[in-house]
């Protein structure tokens, strides 16, 4: 079972480690702007603790793990990362319904160009590219796309 639930402090070292393993699979030629430390501690001190982070965890009788992470601030999708082998199972699609519900005026997001998976799945959901960057204004110094979606 995969339940949508705000994180909390004990779920940082989990977030952390979904963000860095699907920063990993998704985009192999992405320069990395932090240290998997860095993101580790910028999680745990900065993330985490605004209680914009949502996190997908699956449960069964024996175990519970965090399997995907989404940080929402407003209208801004900051993140949403799975774990790779619990990608295609819905629960990107739960995570951009929960969005959708939290912030029912409108979303703005970004991705890389080099993410087609990524583009294609946000454009599934409604959302519509507005703008494209050479990535100088990202710390990764990657070409982006700015994506919005409005009801």
């Amino acid at each position: 079972m995969i339940t949508l639930r705000r994180a909390a402090a004990a779920d940082a070292p989990a977030v952390a480690d979904v963000w860095l393993r699907s920063y990993t699979a998704a985009l192999p030629g992405v320069r990395r702007a932090h240290s998997d430390d860095e993101v580790r501690a910028h999680i745990r001190d900065v993330v985490v603790p605004r209680g914009t982070t949502w996190v997908a965890e699956a449960t069964d009788e024996s175990a519970r793990a965090v399997v995907g992470m989404m940080t929402l601030d407003g209208e801004k999708v900051n993140a949403l990362y799975l774990a790779p082998d619990w990608r295609g199972r819905g629960i990107g699609d739960r995570f951009v319904s929960l969005a959708k519900e939290l912030s029912p005026t409108g979303l703005t997001l970004w991705a890389f160009q080099v993410n087609r998976p990524a583009q294609r799945f946000y454009e599934r959901h409604g959302f519509v590219e507005v703008e494209r960057t050479d990535g100088s204004g990202n710390e990764e110094r990657e070409p982006d796309v700015r994506y919005v979606w409005r009801p």
